[in-house]
């Protein structure tokens, strides 16, 4: 389906189909950071509210060849700054890390390539999409959100063995330390 056909695209808060179509294969890390605000601080935000705030922070650059970004560093700021979250960019590691940050609580924002919502298929590289991880499951499965997964198999609470995970994972993205008691 094309983006400006989505039925769905009033939500995201863009102005118009038009809007949307332009800016949907760039609002992964927005939908993150949306799944994020909820999933910590109870917070409800729209796509193009988030895509604004990130915007004027540097995230997302708008030149002559398309649109630019999402830049790690300026998302971690506005998480800093504006939302009050403990967050900071991660670069150069491996999934081991995670089992550790999500059985701490923390939340991971992760560069992953998007064939990860078919992961029985190998992806050609690594990185280009990002996905939301929130927690382990009762195997120590990676549990996460993915923004352009498949609906009732790989979008919402899909689960990957950590060694799955990691043939998509490209070793970056943004840790967001909870100081909040888990649920």
């Amino acid at each position: 389906m094309n983006a400006s056909d989505d039925p769905r695209w009033a939500e995201s808060g863009a102005a118009s189909a038009t809007e949307y179509a332009s800016w949907a294969r760039h609002i992964c890390g927005m939908a993150c950071t949306k799944m994020l605000l909820e999933d910590l601080r109870g917070e409800r935000r729209s796509l193009f509210e988030l895509l604004t705030q990130c915007r004027e922070a540097g995230g997302y650059v708008i030149t002559e060849e398309g649109i630019k970004g999402l830049y790690y560093r300026p998302l971690v700021q506005l998480l800093r700054e504006w939302h009050q979250l403990d967050a900071e960019v991660i670069e150069h590691v491996d999934t081991g890390h995670f089992l550790q940050w999500l059985g701490e609580g923390h939340r991971i924002i992760a560069s992953v390539h998007p064939s990860i919502r078919t992961p029985e298929l190998s992806p050609p590289h690594r990185g280009g999409h990002l996905v939301y991880l929130f927690g382990l499951d009762g195997r120590r499965r990676l549990r996460f959100h993915n923004p352009s997964g498949l609906s009732g198999t790989s979008q919402a609470d899909a689960r990957l063995e950590p060694a799955d995970f990691e043939r998509f994972f490209a070793g970056r993205g943004i840790l967001v330390r909870s100081h909040q008691p888990r649920r």
